[in-house]
């Protein structure tokens, strides 16, 4: 009996420490980061014979949201008899709409309704955060790397998930990777601190990086703002090469990246002749400060610590029919739900 198994295995798992405690692919597939209500109700319906039960299930959000985190639960439904309907990853959804239907029977899935659930909620609060702020960004680029405020287990879904919802790059490797693009990134404030000058860091960096790479410099480090763009901006100009942009990461400690340093130091690279020198913005940005420093003059977003923790959308699966029959919990209506917009994306298979 296999809940009777599994249900077993997860009362007497003895778990080696001395590991990271992610969870393995394995262990997720399995179901050992399901509730363990889930498997125990699995094993009990498989004692009287109901666990193959025939149910249709619906999964809502309860929040506006973008759709994401569909192919990772595709992946982890590919080998059982179940059919799936969804949204296209991408997708916009209304609070209570049905994002998901899953029809099949209920040992098929029902054991990893944590994990489907899981899936859809951190991958769509993910990609929704990123397209409030695209939306805010307009037609300018914006790049996140919110990998440094998660669990890096988590980082490369997190910025997949926001290339989903819009983001144009990503700085996280894997992430990057998983959605067939090269990850993007500027320069750390630890590499101008060892080698003491910005100048001589923008020095190495276009000695070595790819010359296909734009040319980015951090300009906060040791020096006023706008002294530094200047003299970053200066020293390409003398070598013959262009400078594409500068970036300003001013600290909390000093107030910030505001409107009025990102104007001021627009004006003052356009009076030295530097006009086509754009400036990326990081430090804190949530869609309203994206808004208002773009209006200042920005050019280009570094977004971080709002997509990471962006957590209002919450997943929930109700059962709406069982063996052909509507029926489901009190407050909800029974029955499948009409929405037009899902398609067909999994069928069912049986042997």
């Amino acid at each position: 009996m296999y809940f009777e198994n599994l249900y077993n295995k997860v009362i007497n798992l003895e778990v080696d420490k001395n590991r990271l405690f992610s969870a393995t692919h394995e262990e997720i597939l399995e179901g050992l980061t399901s509730d363990i209500y889930f498997i125990r109700s699995s094993y009990l319906l498989e004692k009287v014979n109901k666990v193959d039960s025939e149910v249709v299930a619906e999964v809502f959000a309860n929040d506006y949201g973008v759709f994401a985190g569909l192919e990772e639960v595709l992946f982890l439904l590919k080998d059982k008899e179940v059919e799936i309907e969804a949204l296209k990853e991408g997708e916009e959804f209304e609070p209570y709409e049905v994002v998901m239907r899953l029809t099949g029977r209920y040992s098929q899935f029902g054991y990893l309704e944590t994990a489907i659930l899981g899936i859809l909620a951190s991958s769509s609060n993910w990609a929704t955060a990123a397209r409030l702020c695209k939306n805010e960004a307009k037609d300018k680029i914006v790049l996140a790397f919110g990998a440094r405020f998660i669990h890096p287990a988590v980082a490369p879904v997190m910025e997949r998930a926001a290339l989903i919802g819009g983001i144009d790059d990503v700085s996280c490797v894997l992430g990057a990777k998983l959605y067939n693009k090269q990850p993007k990134g500027t320069m750390p404030h630890a590499f101008i601190i060892i080698l003491n000058d910005t100048l001589e860091a923008a020095k190495i960096y276009d000695q070595f990086v790819e010359q296909d790479l734009p040319r980015i410099v951090l300009v906060d480090t040791f020096k006023d703002e706008v002294e530094e763009a200047i003299r970053i901006a200066k020293y390409f100009k003398e070598i013959g090469k262009s400078l594409y942009a500068i970036r300003l990461d001013t600290p909390r400690e000093r107030g910030r990246v505001t409107p009025e340093l990102v104007k001021e130091v627009r004006a003052k690279l356009d009076l030295e002749g530097f006009k086509d020198v754009k400036i990326v913005v990081s430090g804190g940005l949530d869609p309203e400060r994206i808004r208002i420093l773009n209006q200042a003059g920005a050019d280009i977003f570094g977004v971080g610590s709002y997509i990471a923790t962006y957590n209002k959308i919450q997943m929930t699966m109700d059962l709406k029919m069982v063996d052909n029959k509507p029926i489901t919990k009190r407050g909800r209506i029974p029955g499948k739900t009409y929405n037009p917009k899902l398609k067909q994306i999994k069928s069912l298979v049986k042997n």
